[in-house]
C-alpha cells in the first residue's frame, strides 16, 4: 500500500502600491521572506515594475542602492552581493536578477548555467521565466506584478 504525501499549502502574500517608491518599499519587505536558496519567477507585463521591485530587494540585502539596479534585458543576468537582513555581519547572499525576455527556446538557457547559479546562498529572480517549462518546474514560487490602473500595482508573492 502506498502512502500519499500531502502537498504543502503555498504561502501567498499580497501587497498594493501606488508609486515606484512604494514598489521599492514592498521589495524591501519581500527580502525578509526570501531566504536562499530560492529561485522565483518574476511575472508581469512590460513596464509593470518587476525591476523596480528588485531594486527594493537588493537595497534590503545591502547588495545595491536602488539606482544601481537596472534591467538585465540585454546582459541577461546581473549579480549583486548582499547579506541576510542587509547587515555587514549577516550571512552572505548572492542576488541574481535574470531577464529572459529576448530568449525563445529552452536550449538558449544552457548558456546561462542555471545549475551552477543555484547555490545555497543564491536568491535567483527571473523575469519572463514563465516562458520556459524547465524554469517553471524548478521555481520555488513567483512574484507577480500587475498594473491595476494608473500607477497602482498589485504585487503577489506565492511560495511553494
Amino acid at each position: 500500500m502506498s502512502k500519499t504525501v500531502p502537498k504543502a499549502t503555498p504561502t501567498i502574500r499580497e501587497f498594493e502600491t501606488k508609486s515606484a517608491a512604494g514598489t521599492i518599499a514592498i521589495g524591501r519587505k519581500l527580502a525578509d521572506l526570501l531566504k536562499p536558496p530560492r529561485l522565483l519567477i518574476l511575472r508581469g507585463d512590460l513596464g509593470a515594475g518587476k525591476t523596480t521591485l528588485v531594486k527594493g530587494i537588493a537595497c534590503a540585502l545591502g547588495a545595491a542602492d536602488p539606482d544601481e539596479v537596472t534591467s538585465p534585458t540585454f546582459t541577461l543576468i546581473h549579480e549583486y552581493a548582499g547579506t541576510e537582513s542587509g547587515q555587514p555581519d549577516g550571512r552572505p547572499i548572492k542576488l541574481l536578477h535574470l531577464d529572459l525576455y529576448r530568449l525563445d527556446a529552452e536550449r538558449q538557457l544552457d548558456s546561462l548555467g542555471l545549475d551552477d547559479l543555484q547555490t545555497e546562498d543564491a536568491l535567483i529572480l527571473i523575469e519572463w521565466g514563465e516562458k520556459f517549462k524547465s524554469i517553471r518546474n524548478r521555481a520555488d514560487g513567483e512574484i507577480s506584478v500587475t498594473a491595476t490602473g494608473g500607477d497602482t500595482r498589485r504585487i503577489t508573492l506565492t511560495l511553494k
